[in-house]
Order: structure tokens, then sequence, then C-alpha cells
């Protein structure tokens, strides 16, 4: 039923009992009944509230392997009869209001002329709504997904054939709107009324459609109740129809622009493809906003540990101490929910909380709004369980038949305390013949942690496909700050450059590789002349570098964890930065970073990257998905492995 099919009824009496009543008990977070938030003080109070938040808004930078599509579900046009809105004012409203994807959901549709694909910059998906089935589907591309729509009327519904459902749809919110429908009908029938509302909805566009908008714990506790027990996607409906025009067109209460403001669901996907928008969907990679409150760009809810940072939608392995992180660009009020229940509420821009155990975890982002609680955000859930043994466990350190090590050899002088650090290991095949390639490879750990004496599992796999392969060791923080590991780094590669050849190498075959804290330290290596240049070498002595989920820009590790290894002026963290010290005549780089990463690294990844192919140099950007920054090295031995596969195709091309 419509919001103007609700009116007719209330005006003809077919609305009885709680209906004509008045309003309905308000709903959390409220003070005031929909009537009373229109009043012209409260929706100007509204409005400098949601200034303020305009003017505070302090974005951080993206986190994950995602990109936040702002999309519109169940919206209707040119499919019924009661449906007065156009296809093409659809495509309008979505450029004005930044709307990325516009999943449109016919009545009894999909209709044969309805849109799909790209058009101007905008993706629509074709979909249907089937009322009497509540549901929203989306076939294509298949399986597609299902949703269970306007669950306020079947709340214990079987969730079976269902991919998820719509945690706020606004038209119920109309419908329960009984208080305002009243007003309406009143208004209607007074001319100057009708002038007065109609210039409210003209000066507070969206405070005024939002003036009904509610929390409906009933609706979310059916979520939280199924999502306890599988994987079951949240998402927002606009219900949109731009119908509810009144005085000939006098008073328009539901315009395109201002409902797509008003909710908005957020898909987080890799692409801006009908594949990648369905496989979020399906994923419960997203969230929902209501973004007429304020634009949450730079919002983040993800879950992090030493494996990896996990997004809504995985399964993050309780392998460690688990924290749920929450980042918003302006302060709120957050509530983490465990299988439906509030375990923490705090306030803040960043908020953290540690994982108790296994669970679903959502969060819940509330702003205070003319003395008012309104909601803002709902995420969908990150789930908790213990890891798989198989897919985290250490890879075996015995070497292969054929393969030896050289161990602990000097590669520059040391004091006593720090001989062991100043070290390297040569793996190769007892049969190799001389002038095989060379792999150098630098291990990870922040530059406070690791040795080379962690990676015999790293030297067998590649000794194996016929590499020399040196890993050195280096000082570490928080001890050494830098520059002393990329100048031992230096000192180990210039080692290698010189001694080699005696086990078997070839010296101008030599690749550098490094992971995490050595992906950064071989960048560094090459982009930054000074340190080969120390050693009377340069660039040209590298015939290719392998950055894995490497670091590249350090001039913003200020208050991490690893910042105690970079302490010095700009100057300083501009030479220690690769992205900052591009130039020519560099070698090809193969720059990798995975599903799981830690925080920025993905975003490192590509903007390293593409600042190398914008300085006319050859790099090759792989996505390694289904790996956290710790296994896509422990798995990289699997015979299967995707990383341990790009690897050996981008050397094998440069020999």
């Amino acid at each position: 039923m419509s919001f103007r099919s609700a009116l007719l009824l209330l005006t003809v009496g077919g609305l009885t009992g709680s209906a004509l009543s008045g309003q309905a008990a308000l709903k959390p977070g409220r003070k005031y009944t929909t009537v009373e938030r229109l009043a012209p003080e409260r929706l100007a109070a509204v409005h400098a509230a949601r200034s303020q938040f305009a003017a505070a808004r302090k974005p951080g930078p993206p986190v994950g392997v995602y990109q936040d599509f702002p999309a519109v579900l169940h919206v209707h046009a040119e499919d019924a009869p009661h449906t007065l809105g156009k296809r093409a004012e659809v495509l309008a409203a979505a450029k004005q209001t930044g709307i990325r994807v516009v999943m449109l959901s016919d009545h009894n549709g999909p209709k044969p002329d309805t849109w799909h694909g790209l058009r101007d910059g905008v993706l629509f998906l074709a979909g249907a709504e089937n009322g009497g089935k509540h549901e929203l589907v989306y076939p294509s591309p298949a399986p597609g997904v299902r949703f269970h729509s306007h669950p306020e009327g079947q709340l214990d519904a079987s969730p079976d054939g269902w991919d998820g459902m719509e945690i706020y749809n606004r038209h119920a919110d109309a419908e329960d709107d009984t208080d305002f429908l009243a007003y309406l009908k009143s208004a209607l029938a007074v001319p100057a009324k009708v002038q007065e509302l109609s210039a409210l909805f003209r000066q507070y566009p969206d405070e005024a459609f939002a003036s009904g908008c509610d929390y409906w714990p009933e609706i979310f506790a059916r979520w939280d109740r199924i999502s306890a027990t599988r994987p079951f996607t949240g998402i927002a409906a606009n219900d949109a129809h731009q119908n509810q025009v009144f005085a000939g067109g006098k008073l328009v209460l539901d315009p395109y622009p201002v409902a797509f403001r008003n909710t908005v669901a957020h898909i987080l996907a890799r692409e801006l493809s009908e594949p990648a928008v369905i496989d979020s969907l399906r994923a419960g990679r997203a969230y929902v906003s209501h973004d007429w409150l304020c634009d949450p760009d730079g919002f983040s809810f993800v879950a992090a540990n030493n494996l990896g940072v996990f997004e809504m939608g995985d399964t993050v392995p309780l392998a460690s101490t688990t924290r749920l992180v929450a980042r918003s660009p302006i302060p709120a009020k957050w509530k983490f929910f465990q299988d439906g229940k509030v375990v923490s509420e705090q306030q803040g821009a960043q908020v953290s909380f540690t994982v108790p155990g296994r669970g679903s975890y959502r969060a819940e982002a509330w702003l205070e709004v003319d003395g008012e609680q309104r909601p803002w955000i709902y995420t969908n859930a990150i789930r908790a369980d213990t890891p798989d043994s198989s897919k985290i466990g250490l890879p075996g350190m015995t070497l292969d038949a054929g393969i030896t090590v050289e161990k602990d050899i000097q590669y520059t002088a040391a004091a006593p305390e720090d001989a062991a650090k100043l070290q390297l290991d040569i793996y190769k095949k007892s049969d190799l013949p001389a002038g095989a390639p060379v792999l150098f490879f630098v291990h990870g750990g922040a530059w406070k942690s690791g040795d080379r004496k962690q990676y015999p599992f790293f030297g067998n796999l590649f000794a194996k496909a016929g590499y020399v392969v040196v890993v050195p060791s280096y000082r570490l923080s928080p001890r050494y700050k830098h520059p002393t590991h990329i100048e031992d780094i230096a000192a180990a590669f210039a080692w290698t450059v010189r001694n080699v050849a005696a086990h078997g190498g070839d010296p101008s075959k030599i690749l550098a590789a490094g992971h995490s804290a050595g992906g950064h330290l071989v960048a560094l290596l090459a982009t930054n002349p000074k340190y080969l240049a120390a050693h009377n070498l340069d660039a040209k002595s590298i015939r290719g570098v392998l950055a894995l989920s490497g670091v590249y820009d350090v001039t913003g590790l200020e208050g991490s964890a690893s910042s105690n290894a970079f302490v010095g002026d700009a100057e300083l963290l501009k030479g220690a930065s690769p992205i900052k010290q591009i130039q020519s005549g560099l070698p090809p780089f193969l720059v990798t970073y995975c599903q799981w990463d830690y925080g920025t690294l993905p975003q490192q990844a590509i903007e390293f990257h593409n600042a190398l192919k914008s300085a006319g140099l050859r790099s090759q950007l792989v996505y390694i998905p289904g790996e956290s920054h710790i296994t896509e090295m422990t798995n990289i031995t699997k015979s299967t492995d995707a990383l341990a596969q790009t690897m050996k195709e981008f050397m094998g091309g440069l020999q």
C-alpha cells in the first residue's frame, strides 16, 4: 500500500481502531512526533545541526580493498499506474545526489523495457517487487539475490529462500505515521495550510521528508535472530515512487532526489558492475546510511587482528586479539551488537571493541539532533569464528631433497651484539648450473620483528623453481630507526652482487622481493638512489622488484605502531617513502595486495602502481583474493597459491 493510499483510506474511514487513535508510542531516540518535528523551529534546528555536521566532517583515508558505491534499492519508475516518477527523472536524481547504483524494483517485473547497465555513469539493475510474496528479486546476473521486503508485516516469516531483508523501509514509516496522515488530511482541506506546508517542504526538503523516519526494534530483532545463525544481508529500501503529489502539484512530499538522499545502501565492491554489486549484496558487504543527516564518506567498520583487516560480510578468524573498529567522519554514538545484544556503547569518531568470542557482530551510529537521537548508520555483520588451521597453519620448515642452505653468512662488519642481524642465508639446488637467476628476499615485521630464520619455506619453494635465494636479516626497531634498516638491506644487496656468483648465481639477474616492511625496503632500495650509491651501485643492478603488500608512503605513520621506526622531519619521511622517490630508469615492478590486507595497504599499493605508470615505468598490479596479510605468505607453498604463481610468471618474464 502506498503512502497516498494510506491517506485515502484515512479520508474515507477505511482505517479503524488504533490507526485512528493517534500516533503510536514514540520509537527509540524520539522526543517529538512527526507533526511536532514539522514545526518551523524544529526544522530549522535540524537544518542547523546538519550544517554543523557538514562543517565538522573529517574523512579518513580509505580502508580495505573495496570502493564505496552509494546505491538506492527498491526504486519504482514507469512500472505501475500509481508510480508517477519516470526513469529519466531517476537518472537525473541519481546524478544530482551522487548515487552510483540504482536497483529498480518493478511491480511484478522486471518490465521488458526496464533499464539495466551503465547510463551516464550510473549503474542500473533490473529487479522486481513481488508484493504478495513480500520480496525483492534481482535475478541477473544469475543466480541473483532475493530480499524479504516489508518485513514489518511478516516478522515471523521463514528466512528460507532469501539472501537478506530490508532493515529499513521509508514506506513503513509513512504507513505508521497516523498523526501525520490525519494532519495532512486536515491541511489539504485548507488552501492556506497547503501553502504553508508546501513552503516548509521547499525550504527544508530533507528535514521535512525525514520527519517521519524511525527505528524499528522489532525489525532489527528479526534480522539479528537470523544473522546469529547464518549470513543475512541487511538492506535499505527507499520504496521511491515520486507519487506523493497533492494539491495539483503544489505539494510534493517525495521527489526522487530527497528520497535518494534520505536512505542509501552503500555497497562495497571492487568495481562498478552488475556481477560485483550482486556478489557484494549476497555477501553482506554493505551498510545502510541516512545520508541526509551527514555524508558518511570515510566511514568504515572492520575487524582487525594480527592476520589482517576484515570487512562487513567477512568471517574473521579468532587467531589473536581481535578488535572491531568503527570510524566515521564526525563523532557519533556507537552501539556494538553481538548476536543482537548490545555489548558496548561508545562516543567518538573512531571507536573500538575487543571481540569476546564467536558470534555475529554489527554496529549502529546515532547522532544527536535537536535534542533527539537519530539513527545514522547501520552496518552489516562481521562474523567471528574459530580459525581453520588448514588455512592459517605455518608452512613446513624442512627442505626438500636436493635443496641446500648456507647459513649465517656475514654480509657486513658488525658489533658482536648485532652480528646475528647482519647475516644472510642462501638456498639453492645442489645440482644448480652456474649462472642461475637470483631472488633476494627481505622479510617483513613492521621494521621491528622478524628474521631470516623464519623463511626456510620461502627459500625452499623458489630454490626448487631454479633460483638462488638470498634471505638477509637486518637490525630492527625500536632500538634502530630509519635509515638503519634500509642501509643494512643495501649492504646485503651489495654483498649479493659481489659474491653470489661464487654460490651459483648470476649477479646480472638479481630480483629483489619483500613482504610488508620488506616490500617497503626493496621498493626504497630501487627508488632512492643514495643507498645503493653508497656501495657504488644503482637501480640497474636490480632486474625487477616484487613488492608484496608493502608500505610506500611512511609520511602518514605518525601515531601508529610502526611510527617508532621513522623518527625525523618531513624531509626524512619523504626520503623514506618510495612513492616520493620515483624517477626514470627504475626496474620493472610487481606490486601486490591481498583481500584481507592491513589497513591502508591496498590503497598504498594502488597509488604506488599508478605513480609508477604515470612516470612511464613498467608496473604490474595484482590483487590476491582469499588471503590475509599473514596467510599470503604462509600459504605461498601450496600448489594452487596465486601469489607464488604470480611471482614466478613475473620473474620468468624478466629472464
